[in-house]
């Protein structure tokens, strides 16, 4: 079957809901109790992530330090998926999460490197609810592209409030941003907030859902919080150091208990709106703790192992049965939240997409009686090309597969310390063929790329970060710019229309405007005498004027595919990129 663009989606879809999946909404199949319930109106959707918040970060998950009653109290009032996993790291589960695909489909695997952008072929979670008369909005975290096309504005988001790569302070964010009164991108544009990150992103999507409360809503909530660097209101933090928790982990669970303190507030928002009945109400995490607690899992963040990718869903809808407090214990995944997301509110889906996961409809309603076993696959890349069986784990509701060789009966080993891949090789057989079948699948687009362009009227001028260099160390954070790290690579591009270009480089972004060579705060001077460009047939060097904050340089291009390449040298030959590269077509 060909897969659907997501052009051709956004294109055809109708806004009618099938019939089918309609009823796949209405409990027994009762439509006319149902439609009476909600009164006949889609529910509406919310979505919350938080970033590196591992299973065992929260009270109800048996953590003995931790204080987060309201996500308790969601526990106990949710149908809870005990067995959810991601990918190990941040951009591969986002991109998974919005589509529906394994993440290696949609081009992601990795968190900078230019492979945390999500390809322009997929059809989005946004798309969806935007094809079927839903409002959209995200608030917080990205981190599938920063520029045209990838950005999501251009994904089917109406609302978008953001910082800027994977994380608030690095590279492609705003400068010197660190999650007090920051600067945050606002339907594309530059604007200063008052107060905590966390808190921001919660006013916005409280904004934007009283603002649509009379129409149906999806609102994508994903916090950068708990994620590094860890910063917090002391008040959130001392009363866990007061208890002996060491000064890192107690400003990570500080983190977790802002987080907690705004669940209240959105869910008590909900109710006084009279939104609590017909809404969606779904709380996950991205991958496993970073600073926390791993519930007897063997690893954390970025790890093949259960605590890298096995991590809290909670999913609440009380008008739509959904309720109550109950566990589901089956195997299931990120790629399954797109599909059941469809089912649940009746959406028309992409015609010709076929989803890596499944619909969980009826699961969540206990209705499953002959639930298929299923293989599901996840792994953490982190490189310019994937490698095969790389931190790998090949999963069913009994076994995992790591890395191609170790076998876990996760039953009866929940910790993973022994390896039974000795006295089950039939086990390991079927497991790595359907590894190998997945691998031959996916591996057809691993030497693509997710160009950037410019030159269109959707950006222009754009901004390039090192961020997204293919390199094997680029420069992706804004410790990295203020060391003059000696890192090097391309960016991938597509010139949109046939022009003259002005290319400006700069160690520095706009906002700080300083000249190339100078240290600020607590970084270094840098010795450099020539910039240097490098894309499409134009390869031109100049001298950089003393105290310059840029040299510029005018090229004609052709549209289509290429590279920009970029060097600050001094008269020895050291050099190191252009850590910032602002394009306008003319």
């Amino acid at each position: 079957m060909r897969t659907q663009s997501r052009r051709e989606f956004i294109r055809t879809v109708g806004l009618a809901a099938a019939s089918a999946e309609m009823l796949a909404v209405l409990p027994g199949g009762d439509s006319m109790a149902q439609a009476q319930r909600v009164g006949r109106k889609k529910p509406n959707v919310i979505l919350v992530i938080t970033d590196d918040q591992g299973y065992g970060d929260l009270g109800c998950h048996g953590n003995p330090v931790i204080k987060t009653p309201n996500l308790d109290k969601l526990h106990g009032e949710s149908v809870r998926l005990t067995d959810f996993h991601v990918d190990p790291t941040c951009s591969p589960t986002r991109s998974a999460l919005m589509t529906g695909h394994y993440s290696t489909r949609t081009g992601v695997w990795h968190t900078i490197m230019g492979r945390s952008l999500l390809g322009r072929h997929e059809v989005t979670m946004a798309d969806v609810f935007s094809a079927n008369s839903y409002r959209t909005g995200i608030f917080g975290k990205w981190h599938l592209g920063d520029n045209y096309p990838y950005r999501p504005q251009d994904r089917g988001f109406d609302e978008v409030l953001i910082h800027g790569g994977g994380g608030v302070g690095q590279g492609p964010d705003y400068w010197a941003n660190d999650y007090f009164d920051d600067t945050y991108l606002h339907n594309g544009r530059l604007e200063k907030f008052a107060g905590y990150c966390t808190d921001v992103w919660f006013d916005g999507a409280l904004r934007f859902i009283e603002a649509n409360r009379d129409q149906p809503f999806f609102c994508y909530l994903t916090t950068n919080a708990p994620h590094g660097p860890y910063n917090v209101a002391d008040k959130y933090s001392k009363p866990y150091r007061d208890k002996g928790v060491p000064d890192r982990q107690a400003n990570f669970y500080g983190m977790i208990t802002n987080i907690d303190e705004n669940m209240g507030r959105l869910m008590e928002r909900l109710k006084a709106w009279g939104l609590e009945e017909n809404t969606v109400l779904i709380f996950m995490t991205d991958n496993g703790t970073s600073g926390g607690h791993s519930a007897g899992m063997r690893g954390k963040k970025g790890s093949e192992y259960e605590g890298g990718h096995r991590v809290p869903f909670f999913i609440r809808w009380p008008g739509g049965d959904l309720a109550g407090g109950r566990d589901v214990e089956r195997l299931a995944a990120h790629v399954d939240v797109l599909p059941t997301l469809i089912g649940l509110c009746g959406l028309e889906r992409p015609g010709g997409v076929k989803f890596d996961g499944a619909s969980l409809v009826r699961l969540l309603r206990g209705r499953a009686r002959r639930w298929p076993d299923r293989t599901l696959l996840v792994h953490s890349q982190r490189i310019e090309r994937p490698e095969k069986w790389r931190k790998s784990a090949v999963m069913t509701d009994r076994w995992r597969l790591i890395n191609g060789k170790e076998l876990y009966d996760i039953k009866a080993d929940p910790a993973q310390k022994n390896d039974v891949a000795d006295g089950h090789p039939a086990v390991v057989g079927q497991l790595r063929e359907s590894y190998e079948r997945w691998w031959a699948d996916l591996s057809k687009g691993f030497d693509d790329y997710c160009e950037i362009v410019i030159g269109s009227g959707k950006q222009n001028p754009t901004r390039l970060m090192s961020h997204d260099w293919h390199s094997p160390n680029p420069a992706w954070s804004q410790g990295a710019v203020l060391r003059g790290s000696k890192a090097n690579g391309f960016w991938a591009v597509e010139v949109e229309r046939d022009g003259t270009y002005e290319i400006a480089l700069r160690r520095w972004p706009v906002e700080v405007n300083r000249p190339i060579t100078a240290a600020i705060s607590k970084g270094r001077a840098i010795s450099a005498t020539t910039a240097r460009i490098k894309i499409a047939d134009a390869d031109v060097t100049k001298p950089i004027p003393d105290e310059a904050a840029e040299v510029t340089f005018r090229v004609t291009l052709k549209a289509g595919k290429t590279r920009l390449q970029t060097w600050f040298a001094d008269e020895t030959g050291d050099s190191r990129g252009a850590y910032y590269a602002y394009v306008e077509r003319l």
